[in-house]
């Protein structure tokens, strides 16, 4: 780590100490620099990896990086939303967030959700289902990233009884970089199927269609 550089000790010993007490209440709070000659062989040391951006603690002779919140958002639909043909994609549009932080909908397209950091993110997702028929109703929710579906992410939840209502969940794990952007896609094999926004009763509060809470938990 650098070598912090203490006021050089003088004749004035009084002027000495404020010089010192004033370099320290500066680099007291501050964390050194993290540089190639600095080893983790002794746990519990704190320094800044100038070239990641981000603090690191040495931990069983590595340096780990200490995880700082890159972002979070809170989405919900409060409206319904119907599919206009069967076994097709369609996004989800989440209205506005109140509560968010380097996650956002795009601009311009609000289908789009885009994050400013790298990362590995949480998204915890929740579809409210409901169907006009009491025939057998499919539906299919995932994850796309950047316009291309995800592998192996689709969630299937079958409903088959007229006016009912049911939830579909997932949590998905993504990697994602700067700028990428996810949709939430859905589909249903028949448009009697949709996804259904509650209104609120005398007992309890509305019930949106979609919920999707996502929370950067590493870099």
């Amino acid at each position: 780590m650098s070598v912090p550089i203490l006021p050089t000790i003088g004749p004035d010993l009084a002027q000495w100490g404020r010089q010192l007490n004033a370099y320290l209440q500066r680099n007291l709070g501050k964390l050194y620099f993290k540089t190639s000659q600095d080893n983790p062989s002794e746990n519990g040391v704190i320094l800044w990896d100038d070239v990641n951006e981000w603090p690191v603690v040495s931990y069983d002779n590595e340096f780990r990086q200490i995880v700082m919140e890159g972002g979070h958002v809170k989405l919900m639909r409060t409206a319904s939303q119907t599919a206009a043909s069967a076994d097709t994609a369609y996004s989800i549009t989440y209205d506005a967030p109140t509560n968010k932080y380097k996650i956002d909908r795009d601009g311009t397209n609000p289908e789009r959700i885009v994050f400013e950091e790298k990362g590995e993110y949480l998204l915890s997702f929740t579809a409210e289902i409901t169907s006009s028929t009491a025939s057998d109703v499919k539906f299919y929710f995932w994850p796309a990233k950047n316009g291309t579906n995800i592998a192996n992410m689709t969630v299937i939840k079958t409903i088959h009884n007229n006016g009912g209502i049911m939830t579909a969940s997932r949590s998905f794990l993504l990697e994602l970089a700067a700028n990428d952007y996810i949709e939430m896609k859905w589909a249903v094999d028949s448009t009697s199927g949709s996804l259904n926004a509650t209104a609120a009763t005398a007992f309890s509060p509305a019930s949106p269609a979609s919920t999707l809470a996502i929370t950067r938990i590493h870099a």
